[in-house]
């Protein structure tokens, strides 16, 4: 069976009750930072919304990267990760799941 990279995607959500002035200076402050050594980053993507600020999508060998970019970032984001596959990986592999969700 062939492995297949695990991918993770991440959202940062501005935190209830930042100012303008606070939200402008963690812009700042990310325009400076840069992502952990080990992780790679496929894409990340800024939202022109209210609530969801930041979604990357991102590779890493273990959770210490995950866990360090949550902290560097939880004074201004409500931050989430959750493991994803492509959606054609997702097709490859939804056959046989299905066939043992069956048994």
């Amino acid at each position: 069976m062939q492995e297949i990279t695990m991918l993770y995607v991440m959202t940062m959500r501005w935190q209830p009750g930042l100012t303008r002035e606070e939200r402008d200076g963690i812009l700042i402050r990310r325009a400076q930072w840069s992502y952990p050594d080990d992780v790679t980053v496929v894409g990340e993507y800024w939202t022109a919304s209210e609530d969801m600020a930041i979604v990357v999508v991102f590779d890493a060998d273990d959770f210490a990267p995950i866990m360090d970019i949550a902290f560097t970032w939880g004074d201004g984001f409500q931050v989430t990760t959750c493991p994803a596959i492509s959606a054609e990986e997702g097709l490859k592999m939804g056959p046989s799941v299905l066939e043992q969700r069956r048994a």
